[in-house]
């Protein structure tokens, strides 16, 4: 049986283990003080062409959304997410735990427009009320969608005229930036952002998170934070050593085009046979509409999430494809689901 369920089920790359076997008898300072956290960070500062930013690494992506929310925000804050957003479904709760609201936004495809940004902040402008203060966003967002760079300025725009604040999570950030509907540049990030996540859990790493703090404002006392909420990571060298074997020799972006590749042929090929989407996705995530009698099969052969009943005599689900996936599993899936249609 095959998983399409997520895009973390393997290891790591070969190039990020090989790192950790060849540095792993070395001594090195803790806490990400060592030399390779300060080489993945130079090497993070020079893609985005922001030399002053701060980068902190942390274990995973909920951690290091809700110790940025926690230091980022008054206790009076609130954070502003789509409808689909990670914080409002997946995590639970997390967020809000730290004492700050999330307030959803509709949204189609899992991204913030402004107007819906305008009308959240014009709805709690009473002193009775949270005060919206950072927006939360993800790219790839969680239905596979990408931001565009004018989509993010334009949200960008919208936080100067609300003194808002732009965090995004990307956990699946190469995956957007190479998507072929909505590319962005490593110095797109650092233009349109106050704050941002590189994913590598979900890109070829046993685990982490790099975050990219660019606002000035945001940057005092992080570690402090981290180290309370148990993400400063006493052999934070691991972190370090990842992020520079990933992100040298552009192998992070090579990761998320070979995923996204193998997504969209996927795609491709189940249009072909004569079922739809949800949405069209540029990204690894794709969400097939599949009757009910069919997956109750196709479930015997290929693990996958369920996204949402359609109606009584069919489901969308979600199909994830990743660095490692080989190109034969997704022929294999065609093969068998044409087959399957057919009895």
């Amino acid at each position: 049986m095959y998983s399409f369920r997520n895009d973390y089920s393997e290891g790591a790359h070969p190039s990020v283990l090989k790192a950790l076997i060849d540095t792993n008898l070395e001594q090195t300072p803790g806490y990400g003080t060592d030399r390779y956290c300060e080489e993945a960070r130079a090497l993070i500062r020079e893609k985005i062409a922001v030399p002053d930013a701060d980068v902190h690494f942390l274990v995973g992506g909920t951690q290091v959304n809700l110790v940025a929310c926690a230091a980022f925000l008054r206790p009076f804050e609130a954070v502003i997410a789509p409808e689909s957003g990670h914080p409002l479904i997946h995590e639970t709760g997390a967020l809000e735990a730290t004492g700050h609201r999330v307030l959803s936004a509709p949204s189609r495809d899992g991204k913030l427009r402004p107007e819906a940004v305008a009308a959240l902040c014009r709805a709690h402008s009473s002193e009775h009320m949270v005060r919206p203060r950072m927006l939360y966003l993800s790219d790839s967002s969680e239905l596979g969608t990408a931001y565009t760079k004018e989509e993010l300025s334009a949200l960008h725009n919208t936080c100067k005229e609300y003194q808002l604040y732009s965090y995004l999570d990307g956990a699946r950030l190469g995956c957007g930036m190479v998507s072929s509907t909505a590319p962005l540049s490593w110095t797109d990030l650092g233009e349109t952002l106050d704050a941002f996540t590189i994913g590598g859990t979900k890109n070829g790493l046993l685990f982490g998170e790099a975050l990219v703090i660019t606002n000035d404002a945001l940057k005092a006392d992080f570690r402090s934070h981290m180290k309370q909420r148990g993400a400063l990571l006493a052999k934070g060298r691991l972190l370090g050593v990842q992020f520079r074997a990933i992100l040298e020799n552009d192998l992070y972006l090579e990761n998320a085009r070979h995923a996204n590749a193998l997504a969209q042929h996927l795609q491709a090929g189940i249009e072909a046979l004569g079922y739809s989407m949800l949405l069209p996705s540029p990204t690894n995530q794709i969400f097939p509409i599949f009757p009910n009698d069919l997956l109750e099969r196709l479930c015997s052969l290929y693990e996958y999430e369920v996204q949402q009943p359609m109606d009584e005599q069919s489901t969308c689900i979600r199909l994830v494809t990743s660095w490692a996936t080989p190109p034969e599993a997704v022929e294999q899936f065609l093969d068998d689901l044409a087959r399957l249609r057919a009895i």
